[in-house]
């Protein structure tokens, strides 16, 4: 008898079944995980394959500016991780990189600190037939810098008497201004922050103002406000984009795209129609929240 054999006889009937149960235990998990992570594989398939046609009438859409010299600005605004930066890669994956341009830009040099505030902006305005998209934009003076402290009350009160007039003369001008604000919730804002903390391949996302935008939530929510009150206008409406599904957000925000543009559409039977529950106007979404000061005695959104 070898020393294998001899192992296995001084082993009771219990544990050797329980060796094979345990083994067979890993084999279903593994089966149970690799069945989960191909269901999760084929839905983001599935709603990757939903956007292309959206994103072949981009291309379309493109081609319109380009032929016609028209200018376009889309803001991309919204709390962190709100599904911002998800929805311009989805936007731009197969446009001209010839003829757009992503800006995110950082925190202001001393010599941009010491000039007008709108010029580091317009030193990255489009050409004619070109698009660019503003990850955050000058709306960072009504949102973070005033909850931060990043500006003072004389520079934000200046930004919000003056913006009005630039963005008017902007559009007067014939530019294309789209304002999009990405609306998550404070519970999935916190899940998606959780996953960032988790996440190797995410952590370079959390920043400190991350961190810190759960506890302020109540502070922005109110400079949302003043910011939506002051700055939805006629010429420079804001569409609001309800944003905890993020494929409902990227694909109503290519709809709200595309329907600013009189281009000669490739397929007219799509649904250009942005969901309603989805999509709402800022004039509205001022109405929501006042009513929800009302009746809960503040702010909720």
């Amino acid at each position: 008898m070898n020393e294998q054999d001899t192992e296995l006889e001084g082993r009771t009937d219990d544990s050797i079944d329980n060796d094979v149960s345990t083994a067979g235990s890993d084999t279903n998990d593994k089966d149970a995980k690799l069945k989960k992570l191909k269901k999760k594989a084929l839905k983001r398939y599935l709603r990757e394959e939903e956007l292309k046609p959206y994103q072949a009438e981009l291309i379309q859409m493109q081609q319109y500016l380009e032929a016609s010299k028209t200018r376009m600005i889309i803001l991309f605004e919204g709390r962190d991780a709100s599904g911002k930066g998800g929805t311009i890669r989805r936007v731009t994956r197969y446009m001209n990189e010839k003829h757009y341009r992503v800006v995110a830009l950082g925190k202001p040099t001393e010599h941009e600190k010491s000039q007008w505030f709108f010029q580091k902006y317009i030193r990255q305005f489009p050409r004619g037939g070109e698009v660019v998209l503003f990850d955050r934009s000058w709306y960072n003076r009504a949102m973070v810098e005033p909850v931060f402290g990043f500006c003072t009350e004389k520079e934000y009160k200046n930004f919000m008497r003056g913006v009005g007039g630039f963005e008017k003369d902007l559009v007067r001008q014939g530019t294309i201004l789209i304002k999009l604000y990405f609306s998550v919730t404070k519970e999935e804002q916190d899940r998606r922050f959780n996953r960032r903390r988790d996440d190797p391949l995410r952590q370079w996302k959390l920043s400190e103002v991350d961190v810190q935008a759960q506890e302020r939530w109540d502070d922005f929510t109110q400079v949302k406000y003043e910011m939506l009150k002051r700055t939805h206008t006629t010429h420079a409406p804001w569409k609001i984009i309800r944003s905890n599904d993020k494929h409902q957000a990227r694909l109503n925000a290519m709809k709200v795209i595309l329907n600013s543009v009189p281009y000669e559409r490739m397929d007219d039977s799509l649904d250009f129609v942005p969901d309603p529950d989805i999509v709402i106007s800022g004039s509205r979404e001022l109405e929501k929240m006042e009513a929800q000061r009302l009746q809960g005695g503040k702010f909720l959104a």
